[in-house]
């Protein structure tokens, strides 16, 4: 089925569903939302209302980031609590799977990273707010109905599998990488008990307004497992300086130690955060130097990416100097 002929049959299934739903309200046409979105994401209105739609892509199974089912079902189960998202309308689980959720108003800016720029103030309180939400969201009752997950992530399980993604990036592109991955295999932290993950965790994922955050997003990849994972990402965030010739300064954005205190609301602190914390470095040079290498190998064309050697090296390096 041609891209054009699924999103035909996508958009009528969608109008149906809706119409059903809203049986007065004029349904628009599925527009695409840009950004770096995986799998099918549209924007449709219903009279005054106004949703977005995710979709298995043509072709795609239904698993991992594609698996849009998997996403409504967290979204559902967080619906009502003490963690914002946007509420769930419609799931149609034919094949290929879509669900429509309602299109929650605000911008997900990632401070040191992202356009357009955020008032410092704005920034910084923003930033503080959601280190409150993610506690919160590790609070969840992981018991909840549609919490349903595999076997919950652990800081082994998290070594290993990024050590793959990180083996599979040409060498000359991970400078320091094996004696990282070294150090990290011979140090692996005792788990915590299992808690809800985002798994993605950060303002980029956080739609805001003003200063309040109003629903995280992104759920692709949202798991169980040790609260040191989300937490060990989202603070890679706090300091531009992880992200040489890619990140900006905001003057007054909080430290880690700040985000974590926030986070711990006054509970004692956790063991073995500076493993995480390099850990975290650790995936995001694997990231990027996986985006890197598909560009070079003419896989996915973006130039952009020839940005990106700089940041990896700096996220190697600050790695090993944060485990000593």
């Amino acid at each position: 089925m041609s891209t054009a002929t699924h999103v035909s049959e996508l958009a009528a299934r969608v109008r149906g569903r809706l119409a059903t739903r809203q049986p007065a309200a004029t349904i628009g046409q599925l527009k695409p939302l840009p950004g770096g979105h995986s799998g099918l994401t549209y924007s449709v209105t219903a009279g005054d209302a106004k949703y977005v739609v995710k979709a298995v892509p043509p072709g795609e199974r239904p698993i991992g980031r594609n698996d849009v089912l998997r996403q409504a079902r967290v979204l559902g189960a967080l619906a009502g609590s003490a963690v914002p998202v946007p509420g769930v309308a419609v799931v149609d689980a034919a094949r290929p799977a879509w669900f429509a959720m309602d299109f929650a108003a605000g911008e997900a800016v990632e401070p040191v990273l992202d356009e357009p720029e955020v008032p410092a103030a704005t920034a910084r309180a923003r930033m503080l707010e959601i280190a409150s939400v993610l506690r919160r969201l590790h609070e969840t009752d992981t018991r909840t109905p549609g919490l349903d997950a595999p076997e919950p992530l652990d800081a082994a399980g998290e070594l290993a599998r990024w050590s793959r993604t990180l083996h599979a990036v040409p060498d000359e592109l991970r400078p320091g990488g094996e004696e990282l991955l070294k150090r990290l295999a011979d140090d692996v932290p005792a788990g915590l008990p299992p808690v809800l993950l985002h798994g993605d965790f950060r303002l980029g994922n956080v739609l805001c307004v003003g200063e309040r955050p109003v629903a995280v997003v992104d759920w692709e990849i949202w798991s169980v497992g040790d609260p040191r994972i989300d937490l060990g990402w989202f603070l890679l965030f706090a300091d531009h300086r992880n992200f040489p010739r890619l990140g900006r300064a905001v003057p007054g954005l909080p430290t880690e130690a700040e985000l974590l205190d926030t986070y711990l609301d006054g509970r004692p602190a956790l063991p073995a955060m500076d493993w995480f914390r390099a850990l975290g470095r650790m995936k995001m040079a694997a990231i990027m130097g996986h985006n890197l290498r598909r560009h070079r190998e003419g896989k996915h064309h973006d130039p952009d990416q020839e940005r990106l050697p700089p940041t990896i090296a700096a996220m190697m390096r600050t790695a090993r100097d944060i485990l000593g």
